[in-house]
């Protein structure tokens, strides 16, 4: 496994990759010890591997956040995950950026408008937010819900693709 810390104008980010490609993403955090802590990786010292891949997904992520980009190209390993998760992440890659879906109009893509909270569940464990926009699904009422990197960047990140913290999400 390999890692890589840095920083960018939203804070401390971090990486981890497989050969497969990238299996975290930690979203911004105000602190280096903070990322390490997140990616498990506190005995290493922060040590940074600057592999291929990993420099291109630090590249793109900054780019994206800076309004660049639209969309990650990197290749993710999103093995860790059950097949219904996995089956979620893939689905959420599909949401358009500056657009929103609700967790429920997501579970009828992924099996039955029974699944929600399910859908919330495998959401809550997605390894490589931005990858895998799941900032980008709401509640049915257009309140943000919850998301693993914290509201404060969910709503940046709804903010950066143009769209209000508070919308009515598509169903």
């Amino acid at each position: 496994m390999q890692s890589s810390i840095f920083k960018t104008t939203w804070g401390w980010m971090g990486l981890s990759a497989s050969s497969k490609g990238i299996t975290a993403i930690v979203l911004p955090c105000p602190t280096k010890r903070a990322v390490l802590t997140r990616l498990g990786a506190e005995g290493t010292g922060g040590d940074i591997t600057a592999s291929p891949l990993l420099r291109r997904a630090r590249t793109q992520i900054v780019e994206f956040l800076k309004g660049r980009r639209r969309r990650l190209t990197i290749p993710v390993d999103l093995s860790g995950g059950t097949p219904f998760q996995q089956r979620v992440w893939r689905e959420s890659r599909r949401i358009p950026y500056g657009r929103s879906i609700s967790y429920r109009g997501l579970a009828q893509r992924v099996g039955g408008r029974q699944y929600a909270r399910a859908v919330g569940l495998a959401l809550g464990g997605n390894p490589v937010p931005l990858v895998v926009p799941c900032h980008r699904v709401l509640a049915s009422d257009g309140s943000l819900g919850g998301f693993s990197g914290g509201l404060k960047n969910k709503r940046r990140l709804l903010a950066m693709e143009g769209m209000p913290a508070m919308q009515r999400a598509a169903v």
